[in-house]
């Protein structure tokens, strides 16, 4: 509790007729004569207990004591101008570095076990999986049975995610690695081909567990900025940011087995490894499922247009109610 504020008392002074009485009782014998003692207040002087307690006061509360004069009250300029001066001088993080740091507690990587596939696209990924690794891009079938690694990502904080078909489709085994870095195997328990689609479940879940929030596509429009977390060939998790190029889009595989429609066309960085991943804004909420990217060649790599099936229908693979 603030005590009040103790202000001193001016010392009594003798007045003017006492004094005069005094000097005419004195003796006349300047031998004899003393001088009168001094007044301890005196005008335009201040007493030691004076200063002490006008000391105290100015610490307790020196703005109130201070005088008004020398206040400067804050205007509107003011704060503008300190705001100015704290974004040029401070290093702010980007705007993708924040989406990403929103989602990536909610991406895990997910890799596929089985039997090889002999696709030509198929073992382009796998040279550059080992070329990630360090290892020979030539390998034999016996020598490593990982099929294909891709992205997934939390829908539900129970361990359903989100991934796509083709990353899991005729895997004997399926294993999930989370953020916190928990490994565990998972099971599919749906899938949509027409979206090349599929919902895994995980068997072992981090206590902490963080689901992704999902944002409706009906207000996206070409131009806002979006970005890409995932795992191309296998390193990540990886962020790569660009722009939404286009919506309604269509694509057909290159083997023309499918044709997949109204998809979101982007043009973030996205390679063998990204698909299944989320497909974010600027807030880091999931816009999309990364699935295919396009490119004339069988090289399989980025040339700066990607694909993803819009949430809505990712939702709808999951069973959960559109926005």
């Amino acid at each position: 509790m603030r005590r009040p504020a103790q202000y001193s008392r001016s010392p009594r002074t003798s007045s003017p007729p006492a004094a005069d009485e005094a000097s005419q009782a004195a003796p006349a014998d300047p031998a004899t004569a003393r001088a009168p003692k001094a007044s301890r207040w005196q005008p335009g002087r201040w007493t030691f207990a004076t200063l002490l307690l006008l000391c105290m006061a100015m610490a307790a509360g020196g703005a109130f004591y201070w005088p008004r004069q020398g206040l400067h009250s804050l205007t509107q300029k003011d704060i503008d101008a300190a705001v100015l001066r704290t974004l040029q001088t401070a290093s702010l993080p980007s705007p993708a570095a924040r989406a990403a740091d929103v989602i990536r507690p909610s991406v895990v990587r997910v890799v596929s076990y089985g039997p090889e596939k002999a696709t030509p696209e198929a073992k382009t990924e796998k040279r550059g999986r080992n070329l990630a690794k360090g290892k020979p891009t030539e390998t034999k079938p016996e020598d490593d049975n990982e099929r294909g690694v891709g992205t997934g990502v939390v829908i539900v904080d129970k361990g359903v995610i989100l991934t796509n078909l083709h990353v899991v489709a005729g895997a004997d085994k399926i294993k999930i690695t989370f953020y916190d870095g928990l490994e565990s195997t998972a099971t599919i328990v749906s899938v949509q081909p027409e979206n090349d689609l599929a919902v895994l479940q995980a068997q072992k879940i981090p206590d902490d567990l963080v689901a992704a929030t999902m944002r409706s596509t009906g207000d996206l429009q070409s131009g806002d900025q979006v970005a890409v977390v995932g795992f191309p060939f296998g390193i990540g998790p990886s962020v790569s940011a660009g722009v939404v190029s286009g919506l309604k889009r269509s694509f057909r595989s290159p083997e023309g087995k499918q044709e997949l429609g109204n998809l979101i066309q982007f043009d973030a960085a996205a390679n063998p490894g990204n698909s299944g991943g989320p497909l974010v804004n600027m807030d880091g909420e999931v816009l999309g499922i990364v699935t295919a990217i396009l490119n004339p060649t069988q090289q399989r790599t980025f040339i700066g247009i990607g694909f993803a099936v819009p949430i809505e229908n990712a939702a709808a693979a999951a069973g959960m109610p559109p926005f």
